[in-house]
């Protein structure tokens, strides 16, 4: 649009009083006046348009007719009246003011009518915990919108660094001054065995956890697990018996065996419902689990994904609490 108004500026065939402009020194505020004009047929009105003064405006259109070597407006018996020139420019004008505005107006984003793809990092914890409710948000709100879970790596921060996903989910510790974070809740610590163990009639005390066959869940394979962390200050270890990289693996495995889990109590509830799983509270001390998600700041102000963020934090909150 702007390319239009350069033409027509710089001249068109067959029109008089033509002149090259130097398009640097244009002030296109003096096309806010012309646009006004041409609605108006009255300079004073236009003025007014404007926040002129009758004074101001006609000096305004002095310094428009040299800026585009032609008068653009003349008095005829109804008022103004374009010349041929100032027709012919009145349509690009109000196309290149309006597009002006769409590039100062804030962006704004309207699920039903969104398309493309967002994409979000997360281990099987937290896509078992949330990713149901968040997918079916996208179904009623955004029908167009599609979801993918990332393949994990490791706590997901160098994925959002890279810009391959648009966020992670995850427990995260210190960050990039380049990433955001917004906690989602705060989460403690079940343990899981198959439904009929004879620890569930019996009671699980510190002795009898420690004395059981383990399975764990391990992710990074870095850092020592808080149940281990929590054992040692009692004086206790814990035989861990078999490792698995994802949650939903070890839960089916516990299901299926005399072995106990520990696992976070949201997705410890959510696990039981579905399989043949009996809780147990742990009992030992350990910190509450807090879960995140990150983004990076080159899409924090982009209202695509700040309302991807909210649906989270809404499905997140609508979760049954877990300390």
């Amino acid at each position: 649009m702007v390319q239009d108004c350069r033409t027509y500026i710089n001249g068109m065939q067959g029109i008089p009083n033509m002149h090259q402009v130097d398009f640097a020194t244009i002030d296109l505020n003096l096309l806010k006046l012309f646009a006004a004009l041409v609605r108006d047929r009255s300079v004073t009105l236009a003025g007014q348009r404007l926040g002129l003064s009758q004074p101001a405006a006609s000096r305004a259109l002095a310094r428009l007719r040299t800026m585009l070597g032609d008068r653009l407006v003349v008095r005829g018996k109804l008022g103004l009246e374009l010349t041929p020139r100032g027709a012919l420019l009145a349509g690009p004008v109000a196309r290149l003011l309006d597009d002006a505005r769409n590039i100062v107006a804030p962006a704004v984003f309207d699920p039903a009518a969104a398309t493309g793809r967002i994409t979000i990092a997360a281990h099987d914890h937290l896509s078992l915990v949330l990713l149901a409710g968040l997918a079916d948000r996208f179904a009623r709100h955004a029908p167009a919108l599609d979801l993918h879970i990332a393949q994990p790596a490791g706590d997901n921060v160098r994925l959002v660094e890279q810009g391959a996903v648009d966020l992670a989910l995850g427990v995260f510790d210190a960050l990039p001054g380049s990433l955001h974070r917004r906690g989602l809740y705060t989460d403690g610590f079940v343990c899981v065995v198959r439904s009929g163990h004879p620890v569930v009639a019996a009671g699980l005390d510190v002795e009898a956890y420690a004395a059981l066959r383990h399975i764990a869940v391990t992710i990074s394979g870095i850092g020592a697990h808080p149940v281990d962390v929590a054992l040692s200050a009692l004086g206790r270890t814990r035989r861990v018996a078999l490792r698995v990289p994802h949650f939903l693996a070890g839960a089916m495995l516990a299901a299926d065996s005399d072995m106990i889990l520990t696992l976070p109590r949201r997705l410890a509830r959510l696990l039981a419902q579905r399989l043949p799983l009996a809780l147990l509270d742990l009992p030992v001390q350990v910190a509450p689990l807090a879960p995140a998600m990150i983004w990076h700041a080159r899409v924090h102000g982009d209202p695509a994904h700040a309302w991807v963020r909210q649906q989270l934090a809404d499905v997140a909150a609508g979760c049954a609490p877990g300390v």
